[in-house]
């Protein structure tokens, strides 16, 4: 076997047994499971997640999901815990303490304190007969066989269940607080996937040119309107209602047709009722539609009126694409 074959072999391998073990989780929810994310639900306060290693990062992870999706989350060291972080836990808080084995000493430090604080303790480990299974109020069972390291030693498996149940656990309070996409967007307003839930067809076409001309106008008159607006088409309007379109395409058949243009209006070269979208439509709608039909431009209304027109370049400018 070459070198290549071995690496494949041994990816392919790993991605099969982690596989099997987070298959295997969808047997440990439990009604234990679904009284841990009713109390976090019903709580007054936040979520402080904590853990020591590569389960620290896996609850840094978590704290970021569930921040994402509406449930206010705190990251806590459990090595800093206890040098004065502790601090960071208040009143109402839950907490969730992460940690494979569910012995470290870190841990065994770290969970008695937090009971003094009479704080509801949620365990996420492998090991529920451990010291955090046994102290905790609530223990969701992370069990893995063994890790994907051939040593069995790396954390693989492990933390990848871990960040499973962490999902599953803010996917369940998502559910629980109605969380739309509406809100979403109101923790994602940055980038490609906040303007995706937020951004409308008139965010848009309120920038744009509004390339427009009458019905009885002139070719002339067309080729100015649409060089100037510079979105590779125009509307055609009648009392400011949409009745077609003129495209970049439309005057290349035109010329291809015609060797006099004289006497030509709009109204002869337009394609008649055009794709539109309301102006309040989200941006990915309108994308949808251009996909859909295999066109560049659409027109937007407000209200049965001509409000503009968006052209698949401004989408792509907006990152939508």
């Amino acid at each position: 076997m070459n070198t290549k074959d071995t690496i494949i072999s041994f990816a392919q391998k790993t991605v099969n047994e982690e596989a099997k073990a987070i298959a295997n989780l969808e047997h440990l929810i439990d009604q234990e499971f679904a009284e841990a994310v009713r109390t976090i639900h019903d709580s007054k306060g936040r979520v402080i997640i904590t853990g020591i290693g590569k389960s620290a990062i896996i609850a840094s992870k978590i704290v970021a999901t569930m921040n994402s999706t509406g449930t206010p989350a705190v990251f806590m060291h459990a090595a800093d815990a206890i040098h004065g972080d502790l601090g960071n836990i208040l009143t109402n808080d839950v907490v969730i303490c992460i940690s494979k084995s569910g012995n470290t000493p870190e841990i065994k430090v770290l969970v008695p304190l937090i009971k003094n604080f009479n704080n509801t303790l949620i365990g996420i480990t492998s090991n529920k007969e451990s010291f955090l299974g046994k102290e905790a109020d609530y223990v969701l069972n992370a069990f893995v066989e063994k890790e994907a390291c051939p040593n069995n030693l790396a954390p693989t498996t492990s933390t990848t269940a871990q960040l499973v149940i962490g999902d599953a656990v803010a996917v369940c309070l998502l559910h629980l607080k109605g969380f739309s996409s509406k809100d979403f967007a109101k923790y994602h307003p940055g980038g490609a996937l906040g303007k995706k839930l937020y951004l409308r067809v008139s965010d848009i076409t309120s920038v744009n040119q509004k390339p427009e001309v009458a019905s009885d106008a002139t070719i002339n008159k067309v080729i100015v309107e649409m060089t100037e607006k510079r979105l590779g088409a125009t509307a055609v309007t009648e009392n400011n209602k949409i009745i077609g379109i003129i495209t970049d395409g439309d005057l290349r058949r035109m010329l291809t047709t015609n060797t006099n243009f004289d006497g030509l209006t709009a109204k002869d070269i337009m394609s008649p009722n055009p794709k539109r979208i309301e102006n309040d439509a989200m941006a990915v709608d309108a994308l949808d539609k251009l996909e859909e039909y295999g066109i560049s431009q659409l027109l937007a209304e407000e209200k049965g009126n001509y409000a503009g027109l968006l052209h698949i370049h401004d989408l792509m400018r907006e990152g939508i694409l």
